[in-house]
């Protein structure tokens, strides 16, 4: 089995051992002096690389790295939203979208040939300054993945008909409502309106406006491909098992002959001063009111950037910041605060967002936060705030490069924006050097200026822009008989794949009996743990749902005497992270940190899951957040999804929405004895497993968690049991929960199928894969492909200990509710039918299955949570190497099988979320029962 070997190298700190018993407390000696020096980590953040220039102008980037079988594909145009032309906002994303719908010589869904071939890290985005192409591939994989780039960049006009347009168009409109439908989905248009004026390249949204995605026709489709396409436009990086002579051979081959086109200069963009305040007040269905300050700021090569990224982060970036510290954590009127700077390449904006706790006074809260905001401008952070943000910075770099296409990213950002693939070390430096003083002088000059303010109220929203019945630009019908397609040399194959070598897995035992399984990776120079404990959501009482969200909650709060500033400065000082969250059968308190800073960090994780404090004063805090989340789910589409329909199809301990946020009024009456009582009965040694992903061998963690562990006994009191899990009686109706002024109908469909614990779900799996959840399944296929009704739809199985289910969700536009699910039905029967997987289909999950393989375990995390749950499901160490024979094997009866005998369409219960008043009468013909409820029931 492979060790894979770092890219990201350089002076790393020596381990620090800690000396001091278990029992100790970590705040007797500072976190910062125990962390490396921000050098010594600054040091190890480099990305070697190497460039070359095609003389078509196409700049190419390598970055060498044989540690896995994979490599990165990064294409980046220098367009984006901002060079679009008046009426015709959010063209930019549009063809992006039509950039995956096929070229000349590779026609139909370039989602489907790519996941055919095995890749991960898979999309496409578009933004205000660029549009980007991704996918990381096997090595043997990489010649048809240029193939398909190239063709898109040089050969894609001929395959764009009137047809493609117009549903692409249909699925970008059905992404702007299902963004549009969410809580506070409206407010980036007002925001942007109000801090550029007309005219300003920043000024609109990049999915645009209904209007103008109605009129995008197809001469804007030749124009827009034809002036910012060309290879002298872009940038294409390569990052992986590559090297550079190589990489020149294939890209002369594939993208040399595509010919020059015009360079897009993007427009000027000033930073625009506001004459004065500018105040406006919204309206949506949220839990509570947000009050948020907006100014327009300089973008990301600007001499003030690093200061400005700073200032945010201090007043309201980090946990321990100060807008937390007075508004969260002190005077409590606040449930949440948020700044940031976003940043671009020719302007940015700085925002603070405060949302006020409900039943306070709005207007005290926000002259609060404005004092807080006025105070912070007029003295600046302090040196140990400037360095707790220096290393936190440097290292969520780091965990960033530990994926290729996070370098790829990183060195195509600098090379596009700055014309430096070096860049990030440039603004790496920047913040190093960034001083108190400079951050004050900084915000005085921007946030001394007027701002942007804007109240979002709870209350009905105003009107919603919808798209027209017939647009514009399908309208038009443009020929495109004018144009002449060019051949070119057939696709190549896809060569061997190499079988997958997942990390050799090594076992130990602390002497309290705490098993610690862990793998080696030392791609970057860091470690990540999950004390991980038999508990999860259906650990909580039956009659008490919601104590174990408090407790996890309250956990990260204070430890041992640390409060939850301390705490949040601690880490922050070490570059680590802390996580305490839980699946429905697991819980677990997990560790992000840098390998130099490892003893101390796993000082604080030990502190936090066996000491925590669990104040009176924090737990009120952290229970009136809790209940504004179970109001904001209330008021979301997937929230009042899911919260009708696992109780609909459990009972027992499963009978609950899988959030764990629980019941209002048990989180209400909740006490420091109810949050004692739950860590005792599930947080406890003889309940625990430790899994480790590490630079650093077992042999040299183990005295670590053994000092922190090891000598933790559990409580006399019993371990906890969990309620058993109990499947509803079938009673299939429609369940629908009316949510007023919703443009798009979210539509869940479930049924909980004979599937649990250690049986196996690979073969299962694959076929509902072809059913549901791959991009190019039957479903998907069907609303969002053919129709364009659905901006995604997928079904998929869960991964339950207990029974499983399987489920579907469907967002689509409110107008075609009831055709959708009558068209689920259908797809449904007939795949469970007459016309059960093809023989593409079956080529398609077998080359998919195993090609992917090789890019699935590609960074820690993901290998980390392979051991998680391996774990659960009872797996071997090497089942996923075994994995790829079986993919292999797997044949059209085999699968049609196992989906045929786990899946009944007419034991569905269906839940649709959705505006009754539109929903309702086209579900009376699908002759179900229906039942409809208020989104304000419990």
């Amino acid at each position: 089995m492979r060790l894979f070997t770092g890219i990201v190298g350089g002076a790393a700190a020596t381990l620090i051992l800690a000396s001091y018993p278990a029992t100790a407390l970590a705040q007797t000696s500072d976190p910062a002096a125990q962390a490396a020096p921000v050098s010594d980590l600054l040091a190890g953040v480099r990305i070697p690389y190497e460039t070359f220039t095609l003389d078509n102008g196409l700049t190419v980037i390598v970055h060498e790295d044989r540690s896995n079988p994979i490599v990165t594909v990064s294409v980046w145009y220098n367009v984006g939203s901002k060079d679009e032309p008046a009426g015709r906002t959010g063209f930019a994303h549009l063809f992006e979208h039509l950039m995956f719908g096929g070229s000349e010589n590779a026609p139909g869904s370039y989602i489907t040939r790519l996941q055919g071939m095995g890749a991960t890290t898979l999309n496409g985005t578009t933004w205000f300054d660029r549009t980007n192409y991704f996918e990381t591939v096997s090595t043997p994989a990489l010649e048809q993945a240029l193939f398909l780039e190239s063709d898109r960049m040089g050969h894609m006009l001929g395959a764009i008909t009137q047809e493609t347009l117009d549903l692409q168009r249909g699925v970008v409109q059905n992404e702007k409502r299902q963004g549009d439908n969410q809580p506070f989905g409206m407010t980036e248009y007002a925001i942007l309106e109000n801090l550029f004026p007309d005219g300003h390249p920043y000024r609109h949204s990049t999915i645009g406006s209904m209007a103008d995605l109605d009129a995008a026709s197809m001469d804007d489709v030749r124009q827009w491909f034809t002036e910012n396409y060309g290879p002298n436009n872009a940038i294409v990086v390569l990052a992986g098992d590559i090297d550079t002579a190589t990489a020149r051979t294939l890209m002369d081959r594939y993208f040399g002959p595509i010919p020059r086109g015009p360079v897009n200069t993007p427009a000027d963009a000033p930073v625009p001063v506001l004459a004065e305040a500018i105040e406006q007040t919204m309206h949506d269905r949220v839990p509570y009111t947000s009050i948020q300050r907006y100014w327009p700021v300089p973008g990301m090569l600007d001499g003030d950037a690093a200061e400005l990224e700073v200032a945010a982060s201090v007043l309201g970036g980090l946990a321990s910041s100060r807008l937390d510290n007075e508004l969260v954590r002190g005077d409590e009127t606040a449930v949440s605060v948020s700044t940031s700077y976003a940043s671009f390449h020719r302007i940015g904006w700085f925002d603070v967002t405060v949302n006020v706790k409900p039943g306070e006074d709005a207007d005290a809260v926000r002259a609060r936060m404005d004092q807080i905001i006025a105070d912070f401008i007029a003295n600046g952070p302090t040196e140990d705030e400037v360095n707790r943000v220096v290393t936190q910075t440097v290292a969520q770099r780091i965990y960033r490069l530990e994926q290729l296409n996070g370098r790829a990213s990183t060195l195509a950002e600098g090379a596009l924006y700055a014309g430096d693939a070096n860049h990030y070390r440039t603004e790496l430096e920047d913040l190093a050097a960034v001083t108190p003083a400079a951050v004050r002088q900084v915000m005085q000059t921007w946030l001394g200026r007027p701002s942007y303010n804007l109240t979002v109220e709870p209350g009905e929203r105003e009107a919603y822009e919808n798209a027209a019945t017939a647009p514009s630009g399908a309208a038009e019908r443009a020929p495109v008989s004018d144009y002449q397609a060019t051949a070119r040399p057939p696709m190549p194959e896809i060569g061997a794949m190499p079988g997958l070598d997942f990390p050799d897995v090594t076992r130990a035992t602390l002497s309290n009996g705490i098993e610690v399984v862990a793998t080696q990776s030392a791609r970057i120079p860091s470690t990540r743990v999950a004390v991980e404990f038999d508990a999860g959501w259906a650990a909580d009482s039956l009659e008490a749902p919601g104590i174990e969200g408090l407790m996890l909650r309250a956990s990260n709060e204070g430890a041992d005497g640390m409060d939850a500033n301390q705490l949040a400065q601690a880490r922050e000082s070490l570059g680590a992270s802390l996580s305490a969250g839980a699946t429905m059968d697991r819980t677990t308190y997990g560790l992000t940190a840098v390998s130099a800073n490892l003893g101390p960090s796993l000082d604080l994780l030990a502190d936090v899951v066996r000491r925590p404090d669990f104040e009176a004063g924090v737990i009120d805090r952290v229970r009136d957040q809790q209940l504004t989340a179970i109001q904001a789910e209330r008021s979301s589409p997937g929230g009042l999804g899911n919260n009708a329909l696992y109780p609909a199809l459990y009972g027992g301990s499963y009978g609950r929405s899988p959030s764990g946020l629980g019941n209002a009024d048990v989180v209400t009456a909740a006490d420091r004895d109810d949050l004692i009582a739950f860590h005792q009965a599930w947080i406890r040694p003889d309940n625990a497993r430790i899994f480790v992903v590490s630079d650093r061998p077992l042999a040299e963690i183990l005295p670590e968690l053994e000092s922190r562990f090891g000598t933790w006994t559990a409580p006399a009191t019993a371990r906890g049991t969990k309620a058993a899990v109990s499947v509803n009686a079938v009673q299939p109706r429609i369940i629908l929960v009316d949510r007023p002024q919703s443009p798009q109908s979210l539509i869940l469909g479930g049924q909980v199928l004979d599937l649990a614990g250690a049986d196996d779900r690979l073969v299962i799996g694959s076929g509902v894969e072809i059913l549901g959840s791959a991009f190019w399944s039957r479903i998907n296929t069907d609303l969002r492909e053919t129709r364009g009704w659905s901006y995604g739809s997928r079904s998929n199985v869960s991964n339950l200990e207990g029974p499983s289910a399987y489920v579907i969700n469907a967002p689509v536009q409110a107008d075609r509710t009831g055709e959708a699910i009558a068209s689920l039905m259908a797809v449904h029967a007939d795949f469970l039918g007459a016309n059960g997987v093809t023989g593409d289909e079956l080529t398609r999950i077998r080359e998919s299955s195993t090609r992917r393989l090789a890019g699935m375990f590609e960074v820690s995390s993901a290998v980390l949570g392979t051991l998680q749950s391996n774990a659960l499901f009872q797996r071997p160490d090497n089942y996923w190497e075994l994995a790829g024979p079986r993919y292999e094997g797997l044949t059209a009866d085999a699968l049609n099988q196992a989906v045929r005998e786990a899946v009944d369409p007419s034991q569905f219960v269906w839940v649709v979320v959705g505006d009754a008043s539109v929903v309702r009468p086209q579900l009376e013909s699908l002759g179900l029962p229906i039942e409809v409820r208020s989104m304000d029931a419990e």
